[in-house]
């Protein structure tokens, strides 16, 4: 048996390690104290290549780092997931394994549904919207203020079971963001809504679930999904390891800040099928790990997609599913307030544009304010 002292001397001197040293010792010379941040950032859900001297280094992925952050994350959120399988049906954990979403028709009874329904679309709520292409996203937050007058929507965002399947889908017993979110097409003449281009939302594990409030159709904007895309099989990290490899001739936004874009015709070399296109009634729940490929289906017309909408996303290398700071009693009440006020702070006084535009008191099925970039 080789002596560890014998190892780590043959570790260091291996030429891919040597590589990695020098690429390391470049990169501090270049600007040290960006390179301190970066390094505590790389163990993080930092995603953009733009904004992080290591995930933006062609040689440190040339030799596995890109890879390596997926595959670590992906082991670690299942194994962080058999342990909350437990909170959840059998069927539901088959159903998500397969598929990387959990789809529930007819979620909650008739009268219950219309109670909540009336509620998100006839109360008026602190909105945001942001202007992509040729559509209109608000939000509409639902904080403590906002439950406080909306006593459906605060008994079933704190039903356990509901919490269970976001927790198991994130694989983590977190908060989410919760917004009323409502989808406006074609508010005026522009380029196409980049959301409809099927793309990873980052390179780790994460929940985002959508409650529908009106029907959907296939031709006005619904949500798409790839099945089994959620899974990390060889050709996937094949297929990460080149993009990361290749982001210095990238040249889509979105794709260089970590949200790596992708051709239906493409998926099945990567052993995935064709996208699949959430065509609901109201009243149907669709909760997805949005490390899988998705979209927004394109619209032929104007039109309107509202939903009861929640999001989460954590540090994808913690091994625990607990502790969740964004969980304790105040800050849950107020994350999404917190939240814009962290945006409008980074406009002021740090020059980083926010997307998100006050836009007042809304309701749901109020025509977009915005109609052109400020």
């Amino acid at each position: 048996m080789q002596k560890p002292w014998l190892k780590i001397k043959n570790w260091i001197q291996d030429q891919r390690t040597q590589t990695a040293l020098t690429e390391l010792q470049r990169l501090i010379k270049q600007n040290p104290k960006q390179m301190l941040r970066d390094s505590v950032m790389l163990l993080s859900e930092a995603k953009s290549f733009d904004h992080n001297l290591l995930i933006n280094s062609p040689v440190l992925n040339q030799l596995g780092l890109h890879r390596f952050r997926v595959k670590t994350a992906a082991m670690l959120a299942g194994k962080r997931r058999a342990r909350l399988a437990k909170f959840l049906s059998a069927d539901e954990v088959s159903e998500f394994h397969a598929n990387g979403f959990i789809l529930k028709e007819n979620f909650l009874a008739i009268d219950e549904f219309q109670r909540l329904q009336s509620e998100l679309l006839n109360t008026a709520l602190d909105s945001r919207e942001t202007l992509q292409g040729d559509t209109v996203t608000r939000r509409m937050a639902l904080d403590a203020k906002a439950l406080a007058r909306l006593p459906v929507t605060k008994k079933l965002l704190s039903n356990p079971l509901w919490q269970a399947r976001l927790n198991y889908v994130g694989s983590y017993c977190s908060q989410p963001m919760y917004y009323v979110q409502v989808i406006l097409s074609h508010v005026r003449q522009a380029r196409p809504d980049p959301q409809t281009h099927l793309h990873s939302d980052t390179f780790h594990p994460n929940v985002k679930a959508w409650l529908f409030l009106t029907d959907v159709a296939e031709d006005e904007g619904p949500f798409v999904y790839v099945p089994g895309s959620h899974q990390v099989n060889p050709q996937r990290l094949a297929w990460e390891h080149q993009k990361a490899c290749s982001m210095h001739n990238e040249k889509n936004v979105l794709t260089r800040r970590g949200s790596f874009r992708i051709q239906a015709s493409k998926l099945a070399a990567l052993g995935y099928a064709q996208p699949k296109a959430f065509a609901v009634k109201a009243n149907t729940l669709v909760i997805a790990d949005t490390y899988g490929f998705h979209a927004r289906g394109p619209s032929v017309r104007p039109s309107t997609r509202i939903e009861l909408w929640a999001y989460a996303r954590r540090n994808p290398f913690l091994p625990w599913t607990g502790g969740d700071v964004l969980s304790s009693p105040w800050l849950k009440d107020h994350l999404v307030p917190l939240y814009w006020q962290g945006l409008d702070f980074l406009e002021k006084y740090k020059q980083r544009p926010s997307p998100w535009r006050a836009v007042g008191q809304k309701y749901a099925t109020d025509p977009a304010v915005l109609h052109s970039k400020p």
